[in-house]
């Protein structure tokens, strides 16, 4: 076992898979090159010492490139993993990602596979509207894509090496705040932990309880998952048991954990930094009012971000995201139920 921030795990990924098979690249701006940060948060840093330029390719600024790039090479056989230097540059290659690169296995009557990792910094960090974004629920709206969003080392770390391995494109979103990278974040949460040293994968699809309880279940992905079990931790003292289940992944979902949870509680809270309308959490309430209305026993709530671009002054910023008062407040009201 080793002691590491996220970005650590996942280079330690990366390099592992890159070692195991030599059809893994990476690809990228400022991917890294000398004086560089190794992509805008160190994850790739150093890779160019042992796999050289032909496996760590820097490219000029142009996603679509990227994107076009990383399509052709996993329908041939390689397995590109893309950093995005932020998430919201994903919006530069959709007709790659939507049209080709989901589409292409069914189209394909299941003979062409297009095993691509994008990885994508996502989050509000006092960047602006268009360096801030939670993107996820464009995309697990898309079907033939998989949405990954892990919060701690050891899950970055197994997520990651799973999916490179996957004949599916996947989107890994990474929160800002969350890589203990040497790149300082303002408000960035120290998230290290204990990663094996030995190979090994984390499943899709699968939820981890991050806190157990019994009043109120809440659901909480990224930052947000510290967000909820801080205020869990707040709503323990005033006697309010909260159960915080991290989905990790979004597409696929993990809704049995989730049930399992809700008909011990009858309460149901999801929590994420997308935008209230149509953010993964209105999926995931639409799923719980069809098939466990009865286990309810209070209305499904959500908080998340207002709807509104994220602004740039910290102030408005700390106002737009969800806080840890947001989110106890909330689950202090269900509890009443």
């Amino acid at each position: 076992m080793a002691e590491m921030s996220i970005a650590d795990a996942l280079k330690q990924a990366i390099k592992e898979e890159m070692r195991r098979d030599k059809t893994v690249f990476c690809i990228g701006e400022d991917e890294d090159i000398d004086g560089g940060m190794g992509g805008a948060f160190t994850v790739t840093k150093g890779l160019t010492e042992e796999f050289g330029p032909e496996r760590v390719v820097n490219t000029p600024i142009s996603e679509i490139l990227i994107g076009g790039v990383c399509v052709g090479a996993g329908i041939t056989g390689m397995r590109p993993v893309a950093d995005l230097q932020y998430g919201d540059f994903l919006f530069c290659m959709m007709d790659q990602i939507v049209n080709q690169a989901a589409k292409m296995c069914y189209m394909s009557g299941g003979t062409v596979h297009v095993p691509m990792v994008l990885r994508a910094p996502c989050g509000a960090s006092n960047r602006g509207a268009q360096h801030a974004q939670s993107l996820e629920s464009y995309f697990t709206h898309v079907p033939g894509l998989k949405v990954i969003c892990p919060s701690t080392p050891y899950d970055a770390k197994g997520m990651m090496k799973q999916a490179i391995r996957d004949d599916n494109p996947v989107l890994v979103f990474e929160h800002k705040l969350l890589y203990g990278s040497k790149r300082k974040e303002k408000d960035a949460i120290k998230a290290s932990g204990e990663v094996p040293d030995e190979d090994y994968t984390v499943e899709f699809g699968k939820a981890v309880i991050r806190r157990e309880g019994k009043d109120v279940t809440i659901v909480a992905n990224l930052l947000m998952s510290y967000r909820a079990q801080e205020a869990a931790q707040l709503l323990e003292a005033e006697g309010i048991s909260c159960e915080v289940i991290d989905p990790r992944s979004l597409l696929p979902f993990d809704y049995e954990t989730v049930e399992k949870s809700v008909k011990k509680t009858g309460k149901l809270l999801i929590v994420h930094e997308d935008t209230y309308t149509n953010g993964w959490g209105a999926q995931v309430a639409s799923h719980f009012a069809e098939f466990n209305i009865f286990d309810l026993d209070a209305p499904i709530k959500v908080v998340a971000a207002y709807d509104t671009p994220t602004p740039f002054a910290s102030p408005m910023e700390d106002f737009v995201i969800p806080s840890t008062k947001r989110i106890t407040d909330t689950a202090r009201e269900l509890a009443k139920f």
